[in-house]
């Protein structure tokens, strides 16, 4: 094939693709590395805004000197490590034990809604249910607890992480199950557990010797996504992570906030600490997988089938759908708790119900409303094109989609304060733009995921039949693929504004406090303590994303039905 097309002197259509991908591609990779650049060299004692000319390691030494740091790094890697290896298990089991039957369908039904519920409603439902005086205990006390007040346990914020790490395990377990979900499709998932079956091995053993292995090569790269995710979380620490000290992430962003600038050195110097944790903990990972398998195969030419299974699979479906109750119970808590009046600890319910919350804070949460929207559709209107761009132009074999992963794998705080540096030295003022272009950096990955399996799927006959008819590739594109594909693209775009209202550090970072959400200020409402502020803005949290959802799957066969009607 020519480089230059013979018509018109100009690129061939795969060029232009090419062409076209890899500027998106740099379009994600320009801001990322400029942050990190932003945030290494005041790690190394530069920052000639603020007076500081002397490059050095003086900053990290005072680092490695603060009271508490390697308890905090090591309170965010084993947070971290532990809620990636508990949701990877998680997932392995019950996708092997849905696999083949009606369960798996209705997974995929769920999976959509409940990934996109944000991470501070997901740990702010998790309060809801598991705080010493939350709803669990009040179910049981007080009889058979005896419980007549709330104990005095350490259920949330122990020093530990132990339950910042359980909410990140019920929070990414789903992310993990829908990729996998995806990945089924290209390793004949169906053929492989028939083939092992006829073998004499039972449904799950099928799947986890015959399956698993296959699908976790296609889940690699998210996998490692949700482990840089976990190590450096900022809202759910903060909701549920340890207070003495807090985990580095925390203790990274409260630097960052000083208004000094040893604090802004410091933060930049862990920012960099936390670049390093995570690019050793996604090593150490890697190891462990190396060392896992000739385990692994070793447990394959066993011959242990794990015939007779059923008890088994009831087990983990059951632990699954429990899992999603408490995710819904904990939601409809909180929304509770929004018009709840007196509450005291035994009761199950609130004794009044009021909507003063509602009613006093009216203007204050519809500002914060319009901006979370602003901010939501202009992050979907530029991701869902991009993410058109990119999936179009892999399946003419010139794609670089993969690049776009980058800001779910670099941790947010290590390049974000950069970028908010280098914005203000380049004298961009923050504001709705700015940060409406940082949650397109994270939108459009989730928009990515959304469509790829769909887009991959469609039959190609459909535009060779167009192309037959003489409509070129861009018609075949604007008129054949996307409106079959209307479906996934709602979806998408739900999923790109779901993101967007659960982002919580580029806003607070970028947006320079000018900007705020449901998300910001259900974080801000959770430190100061006012449950009817925190129902207030998690309900608002969680009626974002449904709107969404509940849009995308209505909004296109009402769009076909109109045009049936009015053509």
């Amino acid at each position: 094939m020519s480089q230059f097309s013979m018509s018109g002197g100009g690129l061939d259509a795969r060029w232009r693709w090419r062409l076209a991908s890899h500027g998106i591609g740099l379009l994600v990779l320009l801001p990322l590395g400029a942050g990190v650049v932003g945030v290494v060299l005041p790690a190394f004692g530069y920052l000639p805004a603020l007076g500081a000319r002397e490059p050095g390691l003086a900053v990290f030494a005072a680092l490695l000197a603060e009271p508490g740091f390697w308890r905090s790094v090591r309170v965010s890697a084993v947070s971290g490590l532990g809620a990636t290896a508990l949701s990877v298990a998680l997932t392995a089991l019950i996708l092997a034990a849905a696999h083949g039957t009606p369960a798996l369908r209705v997974a995929e039904r769920l999976l959509a809604p409940i990934l996109s519920v944000p991470h501070a409603a997901a740990a702010l439902g998790f309060v809801f249910l598991f705080a010493p005086s939350g709803f669990l205990l009040r179910l049981v006390s007080p009889w058979p607890s005896g419980l007549h007040a709330p104990p005095d346990l350490a259920l949330l914020n122990d020093p530990n992480g132990l339950a910042l790490m359980a909410a990140l395990t019920i929070k990414e377990t789903p992310f993990l199950f829908l990729m996998a979900l995806a990945a089924l499709g290209q390793v004949r998932a169906g053929e492989r557990t028939a083939l092992a079956r006829t073998l004499g091995y039972g449904p799950m053993a099928g799947f986890l010797l015959g399956v698993w292995p296959l699908v976790y090569r296609q889940l690699r790269l998210p996998i490692l996504a949700v482990l840089a995710f976990s190590v450096s979380v900022v809202d759910m620490a903060l909701i549920l992570g340890p207070t003495r000290p807090p985990t580095l992430s925390v203790r990274i962003l409260t630097w960052l906030h000083s208004p000094d600038i040893e604090g802004w050195l410091l933060g930049s110097a862990g920012a960099v600490a936390m670049i390093a944790l995570v690019a050793a903990l996604i090593g150490l990972w890697l190891a462990l997988e190396a060392l896992a398998a000739p385990a692994f195969a070793r447990l394959r030419t066993s011959g242990r089938r794990g015939a007779g299974d059923g008890p088994l699979r009831a087990a983990i479906l059951v632990l699954a759908l429990l899992g999603v109750l408490a995710l819904l119970v904990g939601f409809a808590g909180l929304v509770t708790q929004s018009f709840a009046g007196y509450w005291p600890f035994p009761d199950t319910l609130p004794r009044a119900f009021s909507a003063a919350a509602w009613r006093d804070h009216l203007a204050m949460a519809a500002h914060v409303l319009g901006q979370t929207l602003a901010l939501a559709l202009g992050a979907m209107a530029l991701s869902l094109p991009l993410a058109v761009v990119l999936l179009e132009a892999a399946r003419r074999g010139a794609g670089v989609w993969w690049l776009v992963y980058a800001p779910l794998i670099l941790p947010q705080v290590a390049f974000l304060f950069g970028l908010d540096v280098l914005a203000i030295a380049a004298g961009i003022t923050p504001g709705l733009g700015a940060v409406t272009l940082a949650h397109t950096l994270f939108a459009l990955p989730y928009a990515l995921i959304a469509l790829s399996g769909p887009w991959q799927a469609l039959d190609p006959r459909y535009e060779a039949v167009a192309a037959s008819l003489g409509a070129g590739p861009l018609r075949c594109l604007l008129a054949v693929r996307l409106p079959l594909l209307a479906r996934p693209l709602a979806i998408a775009a739900a999923l790109a504004v779901a993101v967007s209202v659960g982002l919580y550090l580029p806003t607070q970072m970028i947006g320079g406090g000018r900007v705020v959400t449901v998300t910001t200020e259900a974080v801000a409402a959770a430190s100061a303590g006012d449950r009817r502020l925190i129902g207030l803005f998690a309900t608002l949290q969680l009626l974002l994303p449904v709107l969404a959802f509940s849009l995308a799957r209505g909004g296109p066969p009402l769009v076909r039905r109109l045009r049936r009607v009015h053509p």
